[in-house]
């Protein structure tokens, strides 16, 4: 998804596809808002991993167990290099 706020959604989706017979079910988004009852309701099972990028700084009590925080500098910096690359020739 590309981010997850109170986790409404995504851990329905979640409990369908546990509901269809799926073994594991892994969470991916872009940026982690996690609004209200969000960390209660990731780190409740329904995931066996939550992995966020680090566009949006996670406090430590948000954090939970089942959760990987990938960042994106290695990303942003590759696409500096290419551009230079491309325009500063």
């Amino acid at each position: 998804d590309d981010m997850i706020d109170t986790a409404g959604t995504i851990c329905e989706g979640a409990r369908m596809l546990r509901e269809k017979g799926a073994n594991k079910v892994i969470a991916i988004a872009t940026h982690a808002v996690f609004s209200g009852v969000a960390i209660e309701r990731l780190s409740s099972g329904v995931f066996e991993h939550v992995i966020v990028t680090d566009t949006i700084p996670i406090p430590e009590e948000k954090r939970f167990p089942q959760l990987h925080v990938v960042s994106v500098a290695p990303l942003i910096g590759e696409t500096v290099l290419r551009l230079q690359e491309l325009y500063l020739r």
